[in-house]
């Protein structure tokens, strides 16, 4: 098998039929597998993908294993050489997945792969990210990565001037379309499960590259990318989530003393955020 597709959906149905209605109109030429995971969906996403895509491998779980737990069951029971993590929010283009399999080829060095992504209007998805090392962090909870946009310095996190048309080796494409090879996901390990919906592909991306496998955006290969289907659902509850996710990461990477300052000013402007955005929604 040269190819494993893993989805992990929550009461997206619509969304997931379309991008498996994406991948089944137009398949790569090569032995590729769908797996998809429900996190036990009520809007029927289980039993529409049984009716109209039965060739597809459907985990049914029975409660919210959460995005890092079921990815993980999908990679556990894949067999493909190259594993691609998609969310079900997407449309992929007629020989994407054959242009994207293809990079990794001739890359024996490169661990993953990112595409671009873009909105239903083409417009470009800010999708690549530096890690979220002390200091850009602290750039981004002083507010100088916001004053000073341009800057490979101070914009180190959010990378607000990176050039979506050309390709480059990143730190953190995000995961809405992550193709990784078997090799590197044997040598960094499965998702940790200790960040269940954000930074779980921040932290294998963080621990690939670590272990020395390159981490490649590839602009030829656009996605169109509905985004945040499912969190949006939850929208107030995910803005607690993601800057959790963020103080988690810190503390996984960055546990030395000398950084405990900047961890307080991140997680003080980062609660701060999450209250100010989750008021924002609940309004």
């Amino acid at each position: 098998m040269t190819l494993s597709i893993v989805i992990v959906n929550w009461n997206t149905r619509d969304l997931l039929l379309e991008a498996l209605r994406s991948i089944y109109d137009a398949p790569p030429d090569f032995p590729y597998e769908v797996i998809v995971v429900d996190n036990a969906s009520s809007d029927g996403s289980a039993e529409a993908v049984r009716a109209a895509f039965p060739q597809a491998h459907l985990i049914a779980n029975t409660d919210n294993a959460g995005y890092a737990r079921g990815n993980n069951q999908g990679l556990q029971v894949s067999t493909g050489r190259y594993l691609l993590l998609l969310n079900p929010d997407v449309v992929l283009p007629p020989e994407g997945l054959q242009t994207a399999v293809a990079c990794m080829e001739s890359r024996p060095d490169v661990g993953a792969l990112g595409v671009r992504l873009v909105n239903p209007d083409r417009t470009v998805q800010r999708s690549v990210r530096g890690f979220p090392t002390p200091l850009s962090v602290f750039w981004e909870a002083v507010g100088l990565s916001r004053l000073f946009p341009e800057s490979r310095v101070f914009g180190a996190y959010r990378m607000t001037w990176f050039n979506y048309r050309e390709e480059a080796e990143v730190d953190q494409p995000m995961g809405t379309f992550l193709l990784c090879s078997r090799r590197a996901m044997e040598d960094v390990g499965l998702l940790d499960e200790r960040f269940p919906i954000f930074f779980n592909e921040v932290d294998w991306c963080y621990r690939a590259k670590q272990r020395g496998w390159k981490i490649v955006f590839l602009p030829t290969v656009e996605v169109v990318h509905y985004g945040g289907s499912s969190t949006k659902l939850v929208s107030a509850k995910m803005a607690w989530e993601s800057r959790r996710g963020l103080l988690d990461f810190y503390r996984k990477h960055y546990r030395s003393p000398i950084f405990a300052p900047i961890y307080w000013v991140a997680a003080a402007a980062s609660w701060l955020q999450a209250w100010l955005v989750s008021r924002r929604r609940r309004a």
